[in-house]
This record gives C-alpha cells, structure tokens and sequence, in this order.
C-alpha cells in the first residue's frame, strides 16, 4: 500500500584485521587503524545514514561510503559499500553492530504507489555525527533530513520541501546517479526536517498519482 514501509536489508557484512597497506591506502585509514569492518546494503540511503549512527554509537571511523551502479537488483553487490575502521577489532564489531541493527531494524524505502514499485526514501537524522559532519561540513550534532525518489519524482519533492518548510540545501543530486535517484541532504531545526520529510512524501505520492501533468 502507499506509504508502507519496505525494510533495508544489509546484503553482508564482515569485520577484517590488520589490513594490508594496500586497502589502509586504498580506503584512508587514519594512521593506527589497521582492523575495518565492511558491509554492503540493499539501500544506498539507509547505509549512508547507518555510517553516521556507528559513528555517535562506537570508537570507529567512517572510512568509505560509496554507492554502486549494481543497484538494488543486485543482491551479491550490494548498492552501497561502506568500510568504517578502528584501533581495535572490539570497537569496529561494535560499529558495525550499530549499522547491522540501524539498517535491519530502523530504516527503509517507502512505497509511493500500492504495488510498491516506485519508492521514495525519509530519514531525520535529529544529531548527526561525524561522517555527515564531514561530508556536508556542519557541525556535529545538527539535524538534517535525507530524502530521495526516482529521478523526476524526486525533484519535484525537493522543490515542494524547500518551498513550503524552513529548511536548506546541503546537499542536492540529480541524474545520473549510481541508483537512477535524485533526492537532497536538508538542514533546519529537528522540527523542520520532519516536516520537510512530509512535503517530501506527499509531493513524490501526488506526483506518482498524476504522472502527467499539463
């Protein structure tokens, strides 16, 4: 049904030690973090924001976050690989715990149409910590809203949240993107991107009922 929740799923999900140089270069690994923790997602949002959660939760570093052209039909790659590193195998496991529960449990696509074959995803992110601090460089602890849909239907939603909710644009993309999505990183009060979250849904829903319009 619209609007139903479709879970993210963590495609898999392993915690490495005492990498070789080769991969401490290759995903810049903070000098004396020699044991990551590696994962793939179904959905390329709920990974990213999953990042940021082990990163407040756990002594660990969001080394590499990058989504693949594999998309979400392809299950043995994942749409999204992330990598998070530590200067102990203990502080990494508990990471990676941290983004296995966030995704599995606490994030996911929702439908915009009653077989749920358009999807558009919503997250506030009320504190975020440092791998969104860092990518959008603001400060920890700030609130944003992470929003996304298929390409035409995601603009439109982008446009209507900013014109009708007090928030702004960090981050914008349209396509082509590694998922064929377009969305926006919004930053406001907690309040704010709730309900920038909202005009998002309702715009990409309306905009998915009415597909054509003159």
């Amino acid at each position: 049904m619209t609007g139903d929740l479709i879970k993210a799923k963590i495609v898999s999900a392993k915690l490495l030690t005492a990498v070789e140089d080769i991969m401490k270069e290759k995903f810049g690994l903070p000098e004396k973090h020699s044991d990551i923790g590696i994962f793939t997602t179904e959905t390329d949002e709920a990974g990213y924001v999953a990042i940021d959660e082990a990163t407040k939760g756990a002594n660990i570093c969001a080394a590499y976050a990058r989504s693949s052209y594999g998309g979400v039909g392809c299950e043995n790659g994942g749409q999204m690989l992330g990598v998070i590193s530590g200067t102990s195998i203990d502080d990494v496991e508990a990471g990676l715990s941290y983004i296995v529960d966030f995704v599995s449990n606490k994030s996911g696509l929702y439908s915009a149409n009653d077989d749920g074959s358009i999807t558009y995803f919503t997250q506030t992110i009320a504190s975020i910590g440092s791998y969104f601090a860092t990518r959008l460089n603001l400060p920890e602890g700030s609130s944003i809203a992470y929003v996304s849909a298929p390409p035409l239907e995601g603009i439109v939603g982008v446009d209507e949240a900013l014109r009708t909710t007090e928030v702004k644009v960090v981050e914008f993309w349209d396509t082509p993107t590694s998922a064929n999505r377009s969305g926006a990183i919004l930053t406001g009060t907690s309040s704010d991107c709730d309900a920038a979250c909202r005009a998002f849904a309702k715009a990409v829903i309306d905009c998915v009922k009415a597909q054509v319009e003159l």
